[in-house]
């Protein structure tokens, strides 16, 4: 069997390693030994991260929904089943987004939410 030799593909390997840590902390920018180490946690953390973002925006969203209903004297929760009740279908991207830049059109829908609540 032929004899491998692996000076260019396990040079080029290093070079990727040390060319992602670009950046790192100490020995984790400049040493192969940690710069491995570290780009696999940074990999994982932004696998992670990739799934927690969306969370995250979605908690936004919610914050600024609750933060204008409770401007029209009602809760988030009371707001959002008053919306079901009145057969608005609005996903929480868009009220948020009404919410934060366009608060006229945002207290007309939490007036028919409360009329929606009332009857």
């Amino acid at each position: 069997m032929a004899r491998v030799k692996r000076a260019v593909s396990a040079k080029k390997k290093r070079r990727t390693v040390l060319s992602r840590a670009k950046g790192y902390y100490g020995a984790a920018s400049r040493t192969y030994k940690y710069a491995k180490e570290q780009v696999q946690h940074s990999l994982q953390y932004q696998y992670r991260d990739r799934r927690n973002k969306k969370r995250e925006i979605r908690s936004l969203w919610i914050t600024r929904i609750n933060a204008a209903a409770r401007m029209n004297g009602m809760s988030y929760s009371q707001f959002m089943h008053g919306l079901r009740l009145s057969g608005i279908e609005l996903d929480r991207k868009v009220l948020a987004q009404m919410a934060y830049e366009d608060i006229e059109s945002f207290n007309e829908l939490a007036g028919i939410v409360k009329k929606a609540l009332e009857g």
